[in-house]
């Protein structure tokens, strides 16, 4: 089954990013990818570059910034090849920001 994980944490730009962290996301994208679980991932700019886009009475609505206010951010997210929830779990605690923010598990929903 595939699931989406989406990274959570506190951060305002890549300064605040530290070289040990980088590193551990190097260590932990390797070893998933040995494993055949990691399907596809990414970081993201900070929520500082973010687009919020709505429709309204068929009025495109744009504004800067994320739609919902919070300490923590979508800061990245992986997308795991895992045989249940529970692989999927064990995986998403060895991502290094899982010590400092949260990480969210969410089966895909497959449209045939």
């Amino acid at each position: 089954m595939r699931y989406a994980v989406f990274i959570w944490t506190k951060w305002d730009t890549e300064d605040d990013i530290s070289p040990d962290m980088f590193a551990g996301y190097e260590e932990f994208g390797r070893a998933a990818t040995e494993a055949g679980v990691l399907v596809d991932g990414s970081a993201l700019h900070p929520v500082s570059a973010a687009t919020t886009v709505r429709l309204r009475d068929d009025e495109i609505l744009v504004t800067d910034g994320p739609f919902v206010e919070s300490k923590e951010q979508l800061s990245g997210y992986y997308v795991f090849e895992c045989t249940d929830l529970d692989e999927a779990i064990e995986w998403a605690a060895r991502i290094p920001d899982a010590r400092h923010g949260a990480v969210d598990i969410r089966p895909l929903f497959v449209m045939s």
